[in-house]
């Protein structure tokens, strides 16, 4: 949940709107004009800006450019008549997250919030990249050895750069932490980093939402739309999974690369934009070079620095640092007691192959601490949890609902009562609608239909609750 601020002269809008959005968990304030946002922001520093364009006193695009001005990373949605849309374009160019159009869709804009506050935190949120421990880090590349050292040089070399750069690796090896590095450390740090999952969006849907479109340019292009391209101009865009970028779209990439120009759907004229590209695959591209899958000229443009990121079971010597620090994260998280890691336990992490590498750890980490009692937790515990059989040891009497009732009495005897039930509700729904994706691969029509629920509220979910989804099929049943 994020710190909200709405700007609109329309004071009916400004209530309905804040109500709406407080009853979705976020801290909302409200401005009647764009003067009054500039001080609230300056006081109060809020994640996410949603205004209007046209109010009294200072125009839309003023407005902007001083809250640009304020905070660069500052999340910007610009609300828009038709008669006003080229105005929010322009803000869009400048940096503006997205606009919508008045009257707009509740649901339609409850996920541009949630996507907008994604995106500013990984704006936002630090990586280190030191190998070390920090109690207070939230996202952290642990490891000291020799691989992971390699990492940390390159980063540091080639952050300050403007080079592409293709990061490879497992699933699960950290690619996207890299990319933030790396966008952190650059000379674009306090321009717009923005991330498109080349799975998760549908071929039909992929190149507008990278490219845009012209009015008319399709049924329903009813004004023109910036894409992810333009909006990143000046900053970085992370291509996560490129390797599974349809061969269609893999040409206006490639043009991108040599001409720094797009064209959007449905227009005729080049565009210039300055956007440097950082590329993720888990994905045997000489394998696609040969088959026809992958273009060549595109795999040469993207290589231009190489990071391969090393499977976690061949830096098993880093296994207990990332396991100290998952325990201390996910610990502080859920206001729970760090109970540490027998001797014994240690030994079988770091024997254990980890296919799914540290997102496979942090997942067997997490679901160890939940039913840990408080107990140092134990090797035939964690060989429970990797299997698959739960936590639960065959003679235990206890009852799931036995162990989850001495854990919630732990956490209210803190005394956290500020909204804590709102909290605990969130935490459960979080980690069963998780579990329900890892059990269907990631489909999400199938877990909406293990969990008994709707797909459009699943997908609502999973914004919600900023859930990371893992395909293992190319088919989601849409």
């Amino acid at each position: 949940m994020g710190a909200i601020l709405v700007v609109d002269d329309d004071p009916q809008l400004r209530q309905s709107f804040g109500k709406l959005l407080t009853e979705e968990g976020h801290r909302v304030r409200t401005a009647a004009s764009g003067e009054a946002a500039l001080e609230l922001v300056r006081e109060e520093r809020p994640e996410l800006v949603i205004m209007d364009v046209r109010m009294p006193g200072m125009s839309g695009l003023e407005t902007f450019t001083a809250l640009r001005r304020l905070d660069p990373r500052l999340q910007v949605i610009i609300m828009t008549a038709y008669g006003t849309t080229e105005t929010a374009i322009e803000a869009t160019r400048m940096g503006a997250f997205d606009y919508v159009l008045k009257p707009f869709e509740i649901p339609q804009m409850l996920r541009l919030v949630q996507q907008a506050l994604e995106a500013g935190r990984l704006m936002r949120s630090q990586v280190t990249v030191d190998g070390t421990l920090d109690a207070e880090v939230g996202d952290a590349l642990i490891g000291r050895s020799r691989p992971m050292q390699e990492i940390y040089k390159a980063i540091g070399r080639v952050a300050p750069t403007d080079a592409t750069v293709l990061i490879r690796g497992e699933s699960g090896t950290g690619k996207e932490l890299v990319a933030r590095a790396l966008y952190q450390y650059s000379l674009r740090s306090d321009k717009p980093f923005l991330v498109i999952n080349c799975v998760a969006i549908p071929e039909t849907l992929l190149e507008s939402e990278l490219f845009g479109f012209e009015k008319g340019a399709f049924t329903g292009a009813v004004t023109r739309r910036v894409g992810k391209v333009e909006q990143a101009h000046g900053g970085t865009l992370f291509l996560d999974e490129i390797g599974d970028m349809p061969f269609s779209i893999q040409a206006k990439i490639l043009r991108l690369l040599q001409e720094k120009s797009i064209e959007r759907l449905g227009g005729r004229e080049p565009i210039p934009v300055d956007v440097r590209i950082i590329a993720a695959t888990n994905r045997d591209l000489e394998g696609a070079l040969s088959s026809g899958r992958f273009r060549e000229d595109l795999y040469f443009r993207l290589k231009v620095v190489t990071l391969s990121l090393p499977p976690l079971r061949e830096r098993p010597e880093d296994v207990p640092l990332l396991a100290e620090y998952f325990l201390g994260r996910f610990s502080r998280e859920m206001g729970l007691v760090n109970p540490g890691l027998s001797a014994g336990a240690v030994r079988l992490l770091q024997a254990h192959s980890w296919p799914g590498n540290v997102r496979e750890l942090a997942n067997v980490l997490q679901k160890a601490l939940i039913f840990s009692r408080g107990y140092p937790i134990q090797s035939e515990d964690l060989a429970q949890v990797i299997s698959g059989e739960g936590f639960f040891r065959p003679d235990e009497e206890r009852s799931v609902q036995e162990v989850v009732r001495q854990w919630l009495r732990q956490v209210l005897l803190k005394g956290e009562g500020d909204n804590l039930f709102d909290r605990l509700m969130d935490q459960f729904a979080a980690l069963l609608i998780s579990e329900a994706l890892e059990l269907t691969g990631g489909n999400r029509s199938q877990a909406a239909k293990l969990l008994g629920i709707s797909r459009p509220t699943l997908l609502a979910r999973i914004d919600r609750y900023h859930l990371k989804v893992e395909t293992s099929i190319k088919s989601d049943g849409h």
